[in-house]
């Protein structure tokens, strides 16, 4: 594999010769859609590239709304995974102040990580109106949501105890994970894979519907039947005129 970074996207391709797992249909990997939500400074561009490159960096701009990808391996399948980070929320008069970029963004994705940093309480307190929000643009609650808890290096300036996230989490329905972004690459991944699997899950439960569907025959085209049935009696009449020759 190579990173190619370019105006702060990150992408991931193949090298030449190695084995990618195909849809079924144009050769290429599955698509997996990823939105990372949450308030501003919890993290999430750190997170997004730490599992993308294994690297921390400390530093970033603005967050812009930049979209990252690469192909990862899933219990022997490779998958395309593709992972819009967005511009930290805040609340505005009880609720999300969300602007349409972001509402596109999550009806866009196939899962949702929502992030909140322990040092902050303010980004705890988000989680909620997140999953609302998160909820009300995928009805049917078909979209897995994971919810991280980051900066857990950070436990002499915590705001927000460990089991609160968890509870809130469980409360809500959703996976939760504690990280700390900048010590431990695994507990990042782990989070992201466990999420890319329950997409795949969800991928899977639907796939024999649409195959059933695919099994129905095309009605044949009456042009087509109009033509056989006219072959069929010139032969016919042939057949006739040379035996009574």
């Amino acid at each position: 594999m190579r990173l190619i970074q370019n105006m702060g996207t990150i992408a991931e391709y193949p090298q030449a010769g190695s084995a990618t797992g195909a849809d079924g249909i144009s050769g290429r990997p599955r698509l997996i859609k990823i939105a990372v939500v949450g308030a501003s400074g919890v993290g999430k561009t750190a997170l997004v590239v730490r599992f993308l490159t294994k690297r921390f960096i400390g530093d970033y701009e603005r967050n812009a709304g930049n979209l990252y990808s690469r192909q990862i391996e899933i219990d022997g399948e490779m998958f395309a995974i593709q992972v819009q980070d967005t511009p930290g929320i805040q609340i505005h008069r009880h609720s999300l102040d969300c602007n349409e970029q972001l509402n596109r963004c999550i009806r866009w994705a196939d899962a949702v990580v929502i992030v909140f940093s322990i040092t902050d309480y303010k980004s705890y307190e988000l989680l909620g109106h997140f999953h609302q929000h998160i909820r009300q643009l995928h009805p049917g609650n078909r979209v897995p949501v994971v919810v991280i808890a980051n900066k857990t290096d950070l436990l002499h300036i915590k705001e927000v105890e460990p089991q609160h996230g968890l509870q809130l989490a469980s409360m809500l329905g959703c996976t939760f994970y504690e990280v700390s972004v900048s010590e431990n690459y695994k507990e990042v991944f782990n989070a992201f894979h466990s999420l890319c699997k329950d997409v795949c899950k969800q991928q899977i439960t639907s796939t024999p519907e649409k195959r059933r569907t695919s099994l129905i025959p095309r009605p044949k085209s009456p042009n087509m039947q109009d033509l056989k049935r006219r072959f069929k009696q010139a032969l016919s009449a042939k057949v006739r005129t040379v035996t009574s020759v």
